[in-house]
Protein backbone atom coordinates (compact mmCIF):
# COMPACT_ATOMS: atom_id res chain seq x y z
CA UNK A 1 0.00 0.00 0.00
CA UNK A 2 3.00 2.05 0.87
CA UNK A 3 4.22 1.56 -2.48
CA UNK A 4 1.44 2.81 -4.43
CA UNK A 5 1.63 6.14 -2.55
CA UNK A 6 5.01 5.95 -3.40
CA UNK A 7 4.27 5.98 -7.01
CA UNK A 8 2.11 8.32 -7.41
CA UNK A 9 3.81 11.04 -5.84
CA UNK A 10 6.67 10.15 -8.31
CA UNK A 11 4.44 9.69 -10.98
CA UNK A 12 4.88 13.50 -12.96
CA UNK A 13 1.37 13.24 -14.11
CA UNK A 14 -0.22 13.34 -10.37
CA UNK A 15 2.43 16.13 -9.48
CA UNK A 16 1.58 18.57 -12.51
CA UNK A 17 -1.69 17.75 -11.47
CA UNK A 18 -1.01 18.72 -7.72
CA UNK A 19 0.65 21.66 -8.64
CA UNK A 20 -1.92 22.79 -11.19
CA UNK A 21 -4.60 22.19 -8.05
CA UNK A 22 -2.03 24.42 -5.53
CA UNK A 23 -1.76 26.91 -7.97
CA UNK A 24 -5.69 27.13 -8.42
CA UNK A 25 -6.30 27.36 -4.80
CA UNK A 26 -4.00 30.15 -4.50
CA UNK A 27 -4.64 32.03 -7.43
CA UNK A 28 -8.42 32.02 -6.09
CA UNK A 29 -7.44 33.14 -2.61
CA UNK A 30 -5.75 36.02 -4.21
CA UNK A 31 -8.43 36.94 -6.69
CA UNK A 32 -10.72 37.11 -3.52
CA UNK A 33 -8.81 39.23 -1.40
CA UNK A 34 -8.39 41.63 -4.20
CA UNK A 35 -12.21 41.34 -5.01
CA UNK A 36 -13.24 42.34 -1.20
CA UNK A 37 -10.44 44.80 -1.41
CA UNK A 38 -11.76 46.86 -4.35
CA UNK A 39 -15.76 46.76 -2.42
CA UNK A 40 -16.68 50.21 -1.50
CA UNK A 41 -16.67 49.73 2.26
CA UNK A 42 -12.81 48.24 2.30
CA UNK A 43 -12.14 51.47 0.62
CA UNK A 44 -13.75 53.76 2.83
CA UNK A 45 -12.38 51.88 5.67
CA UNK A 46 -8.46 52.34 4.31
CA UNK A 47 -8.95 56.40 3.29
CA UNK A 48 -10.19 56.96 6.65
CA UNK A 49 -8.25 56.77 10.23
CA UNK A 50 -11.01 55.38 11.55
CA UNK A 51 -14.11 54.16 11.22
CA UNK A 52 -17.89 53.00 12.20
CA UNK A 53 -20.12 50.98 9.72
CA UNK A 54 -23.84 50.17 10.43
CA UNK A 55 -24.18 51.57 13.93
CA UNK A 56 -27.04 52.87 15.42
CA UNK A 57 -26.78 56.16 17.77
CA UNK A 58 -29.28 58.38 19.52
CA UNK A 59 -31.43 61.26 17.24
CA UNK A 60 -32.39 63.50 19.59
CA UNK A 61 -35.81 63.07 19.83
CA UNK A 62 -35.60 59.92 22.29
CA UNK A 63 -35.10 57.27 19.43
CA UNK A 64 -32.11 55.88 16.83
CA UNK A 65 -31.22 56.84 13.27
CA UNK A 66 -29.12 54.53 11.72
CA UNK A 67 -25.12 55.81 10.47
CA UNK A 68 -24.23 53.71 7.29
CA UNK A 69 -20.99 54.67 7.44
CA UNK A 70 -19.13 57.52 9.94
CA UNK A 71 -15.34 58.00 8.96
CA UNK A 72 -12.58 59.94 11.23
CA UNK A 73 -10.66 62.12 8.84
CA UNK A 74 -7.83 64.49 9.87
CA UNK A 75 -10.67 67.35 9.28
CA UNK A 76 -13.33 66.08 10.56
CA UNK A 77 -15.78 63.29 10.75
CA UNK A 78 -17.63 62.01 7.78
CA UNK A 79 -20.49 60.59 7.29
CA UNK A 80 -21.28 58.65 4.00
CA UNK A 81 -24.36 57.06 2.78
CA UNK A 82 -23.95 54.56 -0.01
CA UNK A 83 -25.63 54.19 -3.43
CA UNK A 84 -25.27 51.50 -5.38
CA UNK A 85 -26.11 52.66 -8.59
CA UNK A 86 -25.53 52.11 -12.55
CA UNK A 87 -26.59 54.19 -14.96
CA UNK A 88 -27.68 58.09 -15.71
CA UNK A 89 -28.97 59.26 -12.64
CA UNK A 90 -31.79 62.19 -12.86
CA UNK A 91 -31.68 64.03 -9.65
CA UNK A 92 -31.41 67.72 -7.88
CA UNK A 93 -31.76 69.11 -4.27
CA UNK A 94 -35.59 70.02 -5.19
CA UNK A 95 -36.88 66.56 -6.58
CA UNK A 96 -38.42 64.18 -4.04
CA UNK A 97 -37.94 61.20 -6.42
CA UNK A 98 -34.77 60.85 -8.15
CA UNK A 99 -34.59 58.90 -11.68
CA UNK A 100 -32.49 56.15 -12.98
CA UNK A 101 -32.14 55.10 -16.50
CA UNK A 102 -29.64 52.04 -17.29
CA UNK A 103 -29.70 49.63 -19.99
CA UNK A 104 -33.43 50.95 -20.62
CA UNK A 105 -34.57 50.24 -17.70
CA UNK A 106 -35.86 53.18 -15.34
CA UNK A 107 -36.64 53.40 -11.46
CA UNK A 108 -37.11 55.82 -8.94
CA UNK A 109 -35.79 56.33 -5.40
CA UNK A 110 -36.36 58.63 -3.15
CA UNK A 111 -34.11 61.81 -2.67
CA UNK A 112 -31.15 60.37 -0.39
CA UNK A 113 -30.24 64.12 1.03
CA UNK A 114 -33.01 64.84 3.90
CA UNK A 115 -31.90 61.43 5.39
CA UNK A 116 -28.12 61.98 5.37
CA UNK A 117 -29.36 65.62 6.34
CA UNK A 118 -31.56 63.80 9.27
CA UNK A 119 -28.06 61.78 10.06
CA UNK A 120 -25.91 64.68 10.26
CA UNK A 121 -28.08 67.05 12.67
CA UNK A 122 -28.07 63.61 14.77
CA UNK A 123 -24.46 63.61 15.15
CA UNK A 124 -23.97 67.18 15.14
CA UNK A 125 -26.41 67.23 18.44
CA UNK A 126 -24.62 64.43 19.82
CA UNK A 127 -20.97 66.11 19.43
CA UNK A 128 -21.14 70.02 19.47
CA UNK A 129 -17.99 72.19 18.48
CA UNK A 130 -17.01 69.06 16.22
CA UNK A 131 -16.71 69.55 12.25
CA UNK A 132 -18.80 66.72 10.78
CA UNK A 133 -19.72 67.12 7.02
CA UNK A 134 -21.64 64.42 5.01
CA UNK A 135 -22.17 62.87 1.93
CA UNK A 136 -24.43 60.83 -0.34
CA UNK A 137 -21.69 58.75 -2.49
CA UNK A 138 -23.03 56.56 -5.41
CA UNK A 139 -20.82 53.90 -6.66
CA UNK A 140 -21.04 51.95 -9.75
CA UNK A 141 -21.05 53.75 -12.87
CA UNK A 142 -23.46 56.26 -11.76
CA UNK A 143 -23.47 59.81 -14.00
CA UNK A 144 -25.03 62.93 -13.46
CA UNK A 145 -25.55 64.71 -16.67
CA UNK A 146 -26.92 68.12 -15.19
CA UNK A 147 -24.39 68.25 -11.87
CA UNK A 148 -24.13 66.45 -9.01
CA UNK A 149 -26.68 68.03 -6.58
CA UNK A 150 -25.23 69.67 -3.02
CA UNK A 151 -23.52 66.91 -0.98
CA UNK A 152 -23.47 64.04 -3.73
CA UNK A 153 -20.08 62.73 -5.26
CA UNK A 154 -18.81 59.66 -6.65
CA UNK A 155 -16.61 57.38 -4.37
CA UNK A 156 -13.46 57.51 -6.68
CA UNK A 157 -13.73 61.57 -6.09
CA UNK A 158 -14.25 61.26 -2.41
CA UNK A 159 -11.88 58.96 -2.10
CA UNK A 160 -9.56 61.53 -3.99
CA UNK A 161 -10.92 64.11 -1.81
CA UNK A 162 -9.42 62.49 1.58
CA UNK A 163 -6.57 61.68 0.03
CA UNK A 164 -5.71 65.21 -0.12
CA UNK A 165 -3.98 67.16 2.57
CA UNK A 166 -6.48 68.36 5.31
CA UNK A 167 -6.57 71.70 6.49
CA UNK A 168 -3.57 71.37 10.02
CA UNK A 169 -6.30 71.47 13.09
CA UNK A 170 -5.50 73.32 16.24
CA UNK A 171 -4.78 70.92 18.95
CA UNK A 172 -7.44 72.17 20.81
CA UNK A 173 -9.72 70.94 17.43
CA UNK A 174 -8.15 68.06 17.12
CA UNK A 175 -8.86 67.19 20.88
CA UNK A 176 -12.28 68.08 20.53
CA UNK A 177 -12.03 65.96 17.26
CA UNK A 178 -10.94 62.67 18.85
CA UNK A 179 -12.89 63.35 21.97
CA UNK A 180 -15.80 63.40 19.73
CA UNK A 181 -15.10 60.54 18.13
CA UNK A 182 -14.74 58.64 20.82
CA UNK A 183 -18.01 59.64 22.22
CA UNK A 184 -19.60 58.76 18.80
CA UNK A 185 -18.09 55.68 18.90
CA UNK A 186 -19.50 54.91 23.04
CA UNK A 187 -23.15 56.31 21.90
CA UNK A 188 -23.02 53.56 18.82
CA UNK A 189 -22.03 50.94 21.60
CA UNK A 190 -24.54 51.97 23.84
CA UNK A 191 -27.51 51.94 21.78
CA UNK A 192 -26.35 48.78 20.06
CA UNK A 193 -26.86 47.09 23.22
CA UNK A 194 -30.06 49.42 23.99
CA UNK A 195 -31.59 47.65 20.95
CA UNK A 196 -30.10 44.08 22.01
CA UNK A 197 -31.65 44.34 25.43
CA UNK A 198 -35.16 45.56 23.95
CA UNK A 199 -35.19 42.75 21.39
Amino acid sequence: MDGDWQALIRDPAWLAAGAALLLALLGGWFWRRRRLARRPEARLRAAAADSLHRVLIPDGDGGEIHIEHALLTPGGILIVDLRQVSGHVFGSNAMQDWTVIDHGQRYTFANPQPGLYDRLAAVRRLLPGVPVSGRVVFTGDAKFGKGLPDDVTLLDALLSELAEPAPTLSAEMRAALDDGWNSLRQAAVEAQLGQLLRD
